[in-house]
């Protein structure tokens, strides 16, 4: 089982996980583009009991994006470090700019594809999403 590295901007919240990331999405929702200042947030679904937090407890907030989705970020410098659902109690979704370690794994797909930034071009061949990969693909 690989263990992966990761922090936050300033070095406050340090992690570690213990596992193999899950697919790695890229999210164009709104609230990923506002979370992230950017066109997406790139996540990977790993698994709570696996992720070790090894500094910056008390420095580490979470905040209610919507009803039972929470975002944990640096209280320090705002770097994001992963979403987790209420209703999926075993799963974060881990930002994956946060990762030191240098990883293997790429990018699988795009999802909310169908609300992205109406200044973005998505043109790298990956299967592209309306919402979730469950859904409607869209390209």
């Amino acid at each position: 089982m690989p263990t992966l590295e990761g922090s936050c901007l300033c070095g406050a919240v340090r992690y570690r996980y213990h596992g193999a990331l899950g697919p790695i999405a890229m999210c164009h929702c709104g609230q990923c583009r506002k979370a992230q200042g950017t066109a997406f947030a790139t996540n990977s679904p790993i698994d709570i009991a696996a992720f070790e937090l090894i500094a910056g407890n008390a420095r580490l907030r979470e905040f209610a994006s919507s009803p039972g989705k929470l975002r944990a970020f640096c209280g320090d410098c705002g770097s994001p470090i992963y979403s987790r659902r209420e209703d999926l109690p075993g799963v974060l979704r881990l930002r994956i700019g946060t990762l030191e370690t240098p990883i293997d794994a790429r990018p699988s797909h795009h999802i909310y594809a169908g609300s992205r930034a109406e200044w973005e071009v998505i043109d790298d061949g990956l299967p592209q999403y309306a919402a979730l990969e469950n859904g409607p693909r869209i390209a």
